[in-house]
């Protein structure tokens, strides 16, 4: 991998990361056609750089992590809340482990994640109608945190996208469109962190470590995601309270359909 490629990387990390999208099924499609080599310092990278993409979500929402007013009720619930949404995703990405690496290794299923989320997205805001004028601003139970939480774990199923499963998952709990991609951002921060610590330390368990000018790679990357993450995260609000889903449904839809035809063709499409 070179600086440019890695920018790259970066550049589409950040855009899909919080994006309804699928991050994995863009990273495909990228890595294949700049022809990088499946290797482990590119799945390292890739899993890395996400660090970049929930700096931007901490001094977005510095906020709402670090409160001004002191309310220590309402900050000790807004952690609380985060901490029963992160733990589905531990439980269950542990028992599920080694299903999820298997799915990891197959293109084919993040087409047709794809294709089946970019269906749903097209019927989001017929079946989420009201969630604008009904919808609250904040979860009213640890219990809806879970269930927010469940939804997480679908998106262990690659091409799913974990943003858009989240989201979904705040308007069943009946947050509005605004509130419930913003939880999605919020509990991105403890689930990606996660998982850039557990890449880091089984690279460092296997004895592996960074060689040359992987280092540099990495913090290019990093700041590259930053950078882009803030801007898109400004920028989705905006747009999802505006125009709703259907765009990212319809997109999903060619991005998977893409996917699906250069598999069929005998594309070789290299997974991270």
């Amino acid at each position: 991998m070179n600086y440019l490629q890695a920018i790259i990387l970066a550049i589409i990390e950040g855009l899909t990361e919080f994006l309804p999208v699928s991050s994995t099924g863009h990273m495909i499609i990228g890595s294949s056609i700049m022809g990088i080599a499946k290797e482990d310092f590119t799945k390292t990278f890739t899993v890395v750089i996400q660090f970049g993409a929930i700096l931007s979500v901490l001094v977005l929402y510095r906020r709402k992590f670090i409160p001004t007013d002191k309310d220590w009720k309402k900050i000790f619930t807004f952690y609380v809340r985060l901490a029963f949404a992160f733990l589905p995703a531990v439980v269950f990405g542990l028992l599920l482990k080694k299903y999820i690496d298997i799915m990891l290794e197959n293109v084919l299923v993040v087409a047709i994640s794809l294709l089946i989320g970019g269906i749903i997205f097209l019927l989001l805001d017929k079946w989420f109608a009201t969630a604008e004028e009904n919808g609250t601003s904040e979860l009213s139970s640890n219990t809806k945190a879970v269930k927010i939480g469940l939804f997480q774990v679908i998106a262990m199923i690659p091409g799913v996208s974990r943003s858009a499963a989240t989201i979904i998952g705040g308007l069943t709990q009946g947050l509005n469109k605004k509130a419930a991609a913003e939880f999605s951002f919020f509990l991105a921060v403890p689930t990606m962190f996660a998982a850039t610590v557990k890449d880091l330390y089984d690279l460092y368990k296997a004895g592996g470590g960074f060689e040359g000018n992987q280092l540099q790679l990495l913090l290019i990357g990093n700041l590259v995601a930053f950078v882009v993450a803030l801007l898109a995260i400004r920028s989705f609000i905006g747009f999802l309270t505006k125009h709703g889903f259907k765009v990212f449904g319809y997109y999903r839809i060619v991005v998977g359909g893409a996917i699906l035809i250069l598999y069929l063709l005998g594309y070789e499409l290299s997974m991270m």
